[in-house]
């Protein structure tokens, strides 16, 4: 199955720099889109954080890294890459003319991925001319220290590239955790309401643990979920994120929870409470504060040999298995 050398990231903010520094620490070039005008100052950032985060992690790292290339055109980046991540805004209409482009240049045998938090991959394929090479895999923020990735098919998707993604998610040190049933939001992103899953038949108790075990909870470990959705924004903070998420949230990811109209004074209401929240660190501080418990939260959890702590000592493993052999 596909080696990945290089990989095109298309969108390079939050989740798209975060790809980022996790496939730059593990050897795989990376070529960028991104038409903002601040993206290239934006992505250095995330990747200079994660460098001091894989620093501190862990004591192993591999022994080459990756090298960043900056493109004009989603297409520009495509071509030449074996894996091609789209994290472009959460808008089926915006993806699908991403992927129509990103198809001009790709390589026959190049994986296209979505990072949606939700998107059902079979809308996003209707207009693909190989729609059949398309998944989405979903991580989580920081991506450089979240291991949790879900893996979801949609209806022309090839079985294969979830087999090979278990594989090569598991080979960049992340959980991957296939997603049988494709169903909106996914499993983590649906949590609220664990019990209709399993009734439902969407997933296992097993894999319902997983999906909190080895993403959101790490960060609820130490902070809450309305300054975890600040982070998301990116320099942005809330409102930001409100922005690009907003729309999601009247999709019926669940039974239980009526959705507030995000009016333009509710959305400055809930900008203002948590920017007094974050009190005088930015979101680049709260990043950073971010980043050091995380590290010692997966410390911990490595030292008692469970959850992701295991995908940690797996992965520096591989890495010590790698540099032996070189």
């Amino acid at each position: 199955m596909l080696e990945v050398k290089t990989a095109a990231i298309i969108g390079g903010g939050v989740i798209g720099g975060g790809w980022s520094a996790r496939l730059l620490e593990n050897g795989i070039d990376v070529r960028v889109y991104d038409p903002a005008p601040d993206a290239q100052a934006k992505l250095e950032a995330v990747l200079a954080n994660a460098e001091q985060a894989f620093a501190a992690l862990s004591k192993i790292r591999s022994t080459k890294r990756g090298s960043v290339s900056w493109h004009q055109t989603a297409a520009a980046a495509a071509g030449g890459a074996d894996l091609i991540i789209e994290s472009v805004p959460e808008r089926p209409d915006v993806k699908r003319a991403v992927y129509a482009e990103i198809e001009t240049a790709a390589a026959a045998d190049a994986i296209i991925t979505s990072s949606t938090s939700g998107i059902m991959p079979t809308e996003l394929q209707t207009e693909m001319k190989h729609p059949e090479r398309l998944m989405v895999a979903h991580p989580f923020n920081p991506v450089y220290l979240l291991p949790l990735v879900e893996l979801v098919a949609g209806e022309k998707t090839d079985a294969k590239y979830i087999e090979w993604g278990k594989r090569f998610f598991t080979g960049i040190g992340m959980h991957p955790l296939h997603c049988r049933v494709e169903i909106e939001g996914f499993l983590s992103d649906r949590l609220q309401e664990a019990l209709w899953l399993l009734h439902d038949k969407v997933a296992t108790a097993e894999e319902i643990d997983a999906a909190i075990a080895y993403g959101p909870g790490l960060r609820w470990a130490q902070m809450g979920t309305m300054q975890t959705f600040h982070l998301a924004g990116g320099e942005g903070g809330m409102r930001a994120m409100l922005a690009m998420f907003g729309p999601c949230l009247k999709w019926p990811w669940t039974k239980l929870m009526d959705v507030p109209e995000l009016s333009d004074e509710f959305v400055d209401e809930v900008g203002e409470q948590c920017e007094q929240q974050a009190g005088d660190l930015t979101p680049r501080d709260l990043e950073r504060v971010r980043d050091s418990n995380l590290i010692a939260i997966l410390q911990a959890l490595k030292g008692n040999n469970w959850g992701a702590g295991k995908t940690l000592a797996r992965y520096e493993r591989q890495l010590f298995e790698a540099a032996n052999d070189a």
